[in-house]
């Protein structure tokens, strides 16, 4: 070997674009999936306390009778629409994410797009507003309030949302489930059966106190699953995971 070959040899080589994508701190494609599950992470957070601020300072609003949909009416109601709004697009960002995480197998393809259409039925529950009833706002009669069309998309918007979300729990438990994730695997089953419960519960009792609040934990749960799923995929996304 000359002296040449040895010098060659010895220089040290710049890797190529896929050796740099691969494991590496600044890849922008890494870097992009991360912020979209980020997204996931914040969306739970931002929905519920923006809601439960507004529950607890509206004149008239009870957390027990009201579902948080209610907020949408009265002078102060695009406060809520622009919070369903804007979380409906966080969520649609994590569904992106979503997307962009997992190989091919259970969930790869159907999980990102329920969570899409969860995401959609977000944004239309903010831009078509629930119709006011039970009192709520000031001068709403406790029964009998007028059904508006916006009010009907309204609820068909959120039947078809709620029945994404929970079919995207499911699927994304037999997703952990067949990587060994049992903690994920039960948690996310759990949290599908029991938002459907909730919903169930809230549609089938009328507006009694245990029906709202029964749907008013579901939501919480639900939004906590989403925000932690997006945290463990998130740091699953990092480099060197």
């Amino acid at each position: 070997m000359n002296q040449r070959t040895v010098a060659e040899a010895s220089r040290p080589t710049r890797p190529g674009p896929a050796a740099r994508r691969v494991g590496s701190p600044c890849d922008p494609a890494t870097g992009v999936t991360r912020s979209l599950l980020a997204y996931g992470v914040l969306a739970g957070p931002t929905y519920l306390l923006v809601s439960l601020a507004q529950a607890l300072s509206r004149d008239g609003f009870d957390l027990t009778r009201h579902a948080w949909s209610l907020l949408a009416n009265g002078a102060f109601g695009w406060i809520q629409i622009t919070n369903l709004v804007l979380t409906g697009l966080m969520t649609g960002a994590f569904a992106l994410g979503l997307h962009r995480v997992p190989p091919a197998g259970p969930g790869a393809t159907w999980a990102p797009r329920l969570m899409g259409a969860y995401a959609v039925s977000l944004v239309a529950a903010g831009a078509f507003r629930a119709d006011p009833a039970l009192g709520f706002p000031a001068g709403t009669p406790e029964v009998g309030a007028p059904v508006t069309w916006h009010g009907t998309l309204h609820f068909v918007a959120g039947g078809i949302g709620f029945g994404c979300l929970v079919a995207a729990c499911l699927i994304l438990g037999r997703r952990f489930s067949t990587e060994e994730r049992r903690g994920w695997a039960v948690l996310s089953r759990l949290t599908g059966v029991l938002f459907l419960a909730g919903f169930v519960a809230m549609a089938a009792s009328a507006g009694s106190t245990w029906g709202n609040l029964a749907f008013t934990a579901a939501v919480v749960l639900a939004w906590a699953w989403m925000s932690a799923v997006a945290a463990h995929l998130y740091r699953r996304t990092a480099p060197g995971h």
